[in-house]
């Protein structure tokens, strides 16, 4: 935000709605979900958000929401595998 006065949290997301928005589960232990957008850093670098995500997100204190994702975090689970590429032709 502008001011510097946002409130940053953590959540999961839960659903992928068109237009880039996302219904994001707040991982404190109240559970509420907000909808979500992506900053336009995430946007700009083509980061890809799926279902199942954690995030990091930024809150007006003036909308509870609404939030901006601005990080995807890491899978911390050692025997992931990430997803096949597809091939660009």
């Amino acid at each position: 935000m502008a001011d510097g006065n946002a409130i940053e949290v953590e959540g999961k997301v839960v659903a992928v709605l068109p237009g880039t928005m996302f219904k994001v589960q707040l991982s404190n232990s109240t559970g509420h979900i907000v909808l979500a957008h992506i900053s336009g850093k995430l946007r700009k670098n083509f980061i890809k958000i799926a279902a199942g995500d954690t995030v990091k997100m930024e809150m007006s204190p003036y909308d509870l929401d609404k939030a901006r994702i601005t990080f995807r975090m890491k899978e911390t689970n050692p025997n992931y595998v990430p997803p096949p590429r597809r091939r660009q032709y």
